[in-house]
């Protein structure tokens, strides 16, 4: 399902794609725009998820410059049966994370300094077993693509505004094809992100509570998260847009309806849906395992915070 679902969104975003082309220059235009598509979609397959990490200057970490935070993911990722997958770090005051690459066996999980600073071990748990569903589930490949074309198609239409009321440009709508290329399609193209962030994020929180194994742990960071997401710029994210929608919290705005023109569903809904599935869990003949013998393997890591109290002093690139 997940790949008929990856193909039809690349067969649309080309299909959008040759439309701006065609709005902007005609037949011409439209058959330079599939062969930069064709050329963008073969490319992106490959390297979409270095491009994004690359966006946010994440810095790769491992098990002696991290040693909590990779811990963390290499113990979750063996509760869900999946390859570890590459861990980074992004320098940003933000609270947010997200996870890229094509499939499992090349995937990797980033966290935001802000995030490893202002959550408690078993919160950054919870966003890390949610951003290794979405890799479980094979989201990152959608996600990553829908990135990078989403954002070629507002190129596009930035290219149209300059250049689309040349008259020498064979452009058969006339005005209304550069309005077209400017307005119509980059709205198309966040419409389509928006429709697969908001189905893709309620299942991986389950998924995601269900490889840490307390639904509770994600629904507690999720309010920390969304309430200082909104307060705290992230201005990589707000120079790619295109980007938004990988994040586990909207890092552009404080959307609060779950409406067709939010990113991400409402946090409200998303934290209730994880309160009913603790309770479900706590009826259940197996409880949710307790936060000292899930994923936590070395106690100098103490449950709230990086090593910042006591006599120990901050470990890994955050500090």
């Amino acid at each position: 399902m997940n790949l008929v679902r990856t193909a039809m969104l690349l067969a649309f975003m080309t299909v959008l794609f040759m439309a701006v082309g065609y709005a902007i220059g005609g037949r011409g235009g439209m058959m330079i725009a599939l062969v930069i598509a064709a050329g963008m979609n073969f490319f992106s397959y490959w390297n979409s998820d270095r491009m994004v990490l690359r966006m946010y200057r994440a810095q790769e970490v491992d098990e002696r410059s991290a040693p909590e935070y990779y811990g963390i993911v290499r113990d979750l990722a063996q509760n869900a049966g999946l390859p570890m997958p590459r861990v980074y770090v992004i320098d940003s005051p933000q609270p947010n994370a997200f996870a890229t690459g094509r499939n499992p066996q090349n995937a990797a999980v980033a966290a935001s300094t802000g995030l490893l600073h202002s959550l408690s071990y078993e919160e950054v748990a919870g966003v890390m077993a949610h951003e290794l569903a979405h890799i479980q589930y094979r989201d990152t490949l959608t996600m990553t693509l829908t990135a990078t074309l989403a954002g070629a198609i507002s190129m596009l239409g930035n290219f149209a505004f300059f250049f689309g009321g040349n008259r020498e440009n064979n452009n058969p709508l006339g005005v209304v094809g550069v309005l077209i290329a400017m307005i119509v399609a980059p709205l198309a193209a966040a419409l389509v992100q928006m429709a697969i962030s908001r189905t893709r994020e309620y299942s991986a929180d389950r998924r995601g509570a269900e490889i840490c194994r307390n639904p509770l742990w994600l629904s507690s960071a999720l309010r920390k998260i969304a309430g200082a997401a909104h307060a705290i710029p992230n201005y990589d994210a707000e120079r790619n847009p295109a980007t938004a929608h990988m994040f586990i919290i909207n890092p552009l705005s404080g959307e609060r309806m779950d409406n067709l023109f939010s990113t991400h569903p409402s946090t409200e809904n998303r934290v209730a849906a994880l309160e009913r599935m603790a309770r479900e869990m706590s009826m259940g003949s197996t409880p949710p395992v307790r936060a000292d013998n899930a994923v936590r393997k070395s106690r100098s890591v103490p449950k709230t915070g990086w090593g910042r109290g006591g006599s120990e002093p901050p470990k890994g690139p955050w500090s």
